[in-house]
């Protein structure tokens, strides 16, 4: 009897070894966010060093994304993934032998923060680019639903659960000894990944020939000219950006002020809501997994990410709970549904020996404006009422897809590279086109 579709990639010995290694991993992620607070709040810190530790790990991940993404593509990725875990692994560690003989600082949390966002500077190109390589393409898809299954799961609920337990229980110190033992699991079961995964990418997804040296920004290069030059790409990434500025900082920010002024709610009525919030990003994950790649999947990609938008610009003069917990459910559901379809697009249709440097630019663009999302959102509450913030972000979206899939040309440009298993002898994804082809700019 044939495996459900989302079941299909633990088929591969050598996916059932990342994947394992990545669920232990990311709820150790998901102990640390809670572990890290309550082990500044330990040593006497309050929301200013505890913004200098979060701040540390943002500027290592923005800082590195852009040079991960390019050693993914010089770099075999086993070996950049389990260093990586490797490191990981000793800065806990080190932090957790700290903790528990009373001699940790603050600034050993700093430069650990910093450290360790450096590593998922690493590690998430690293990754995204080793699955083709491990994985047959109709696979693909089913094993993006199952990262986007368990990161809210394991990183968003069950991570933080423990490590509150653990902080109850104990002390911040051994729940930070629990991170440190997830990760030593992880790099144990990373050391399994075959050693035909050391191999280097090469254009064809295979061993990579022998190729000139090359400098860090040829090579950034090449990866933002094929960005810039492959549309339905570009002008996603453009919507992300937008999408990111405009929705990041009233979520984060400003739906606090919505749960305590209109519902009369307090901190465990928000952190219900982001809970719901993730349950259905993790539900359409499952979901999308579990059937083929839709044949208009550019098409369903968008229309999922701003239709999915649209219920948030009504959450600013919304008084029931239900009614705000069903607009973040949706929200989460279909940007489940998009960043499914959108991790297999990078992992089916880049070309193998540029994926890592676009999967650390789609990374860039989005964490590059986070911040300033963030940093804008108070000062503009200050001066323009909640719900007309909540009106523009989640308006401003769903346009800004249209005009993605309109300037891009996205619904011709998904059907002359089909992505179906069931298409017959499909030509490989963006291919170069001839150069008296009509198509040849959309081609590259």
């Amino acid at each position: 009897m044939p495996a459900p579709r989302a079941l299909r990639p633990f088929v591969h010995r050598e996916y059932r070894v990342l994947i394992a290694a990545l669920a232990v991993s990311i709820f150790g992620s998901g102990m640390w966010a809670v572990a890290m607070v309550y082990q500044v709040i330990h040593l006497g810190g309050g929301p200013l060093e505890l913004s200098l530790v979060a701040t540390a790990g943002s500027v290592g991940l923005v800082a590195f994304v852009l040079a991960g993404g390019i050693a993914a593509d010089r770099v075999p990725q086993r070996l950049l993934i389990v260093a990586v875990e490797g490191t990981n692994l000793a800065v806990i560690a080190g932090i957790s032998g700290l903790a528990l003989a009373g001699w940790l600082q603050l600034w050993h949390l700093v430069i650990g923060a910093f450290v360790l966002g450096v590593g998922a500077a690493f590690f998430f190109p690293a990754y995204s680019a080793i699955l083709p390589r491990i994985l047959p393409r109709e696979d693909l898809l089913a094993a993006n639903g199952m990262e986007g299954t368990m990161r809210p799961i394991l990183q968003q609920a069950a991570g933080p659960a423990v490590a509150g337990i653990l902080v109850a229980a104990l002390s911040p110190s051994h729940a930070v000894t629990g991170v440190a033992a997830c990760h030593l699991l992880a790099f144990i079961i990373l050391n399994f990944l075959g050693q035909h995964a050391l191999d280097a990418p090469g254009a064809d997804g295979g061993p990579a020939p022998e190729r000139a040296k090359t400098s860090f920004f040829h090579d950034l290069r090449e990866g933002v000219s094929y960005t810039v030059r492959t549309p339905w790409l570009l002008w996603t990434l453009l919507w992300a950006c937008i999408s990111v500025l405009f929705l990041i900082g009233p979520i984060e920010v400003l739906l606090p002020f919505v749960v305590r002024d209109q519902l009369g709610g307090d901190s465990r009525m928000f952190g219900f809501l982001l809970a719901v919030m993730g349950v259905g990003g993790a539900g359409a994950s499952l979901a999308t997994a579990s059937f083929p790649l839709p044949r208009r999947y550019l098409t369903v990609m968008m229309v999922s990410w701003g239709a999915g938008s649209l219920p948030l610009a009504a959450i600013g003069i919304m008084d029931s709970f239900w009614m705000v917990a069903a607009a973040l459910f949706v929200f989460g559901a279909t940007g489940g549904i998009g960043m499914v379809i959108w991790g297999t697009l990078l992992q089916r249709r880049v070309p193998p020996h540029l994926l890592g440097r676009v999967s650390s630019l789609d990374f860039f663009v989005s964490l590059a404006l986070m911040p300033i999302s963030m940093a804008l959102a108070g000062p503009a509450a200050a001066v323009v009422p909640t719900w007309v913030i909540f009106l523009v972000a989640g308006g401003v979206c769903p346009i800004m897809a249209v005009v993605a899939m309109i300037v891009a040309r996205m619904p011709s440009d998904e059907l002359s590279h089909p992505l179906d298993s069931s298409s017959e002898n499909p030509a490989p994804a963006d291919s170069p086109a001839p150069a008296d082809s009509p198509n040849s700019v959309d081609s590259p």
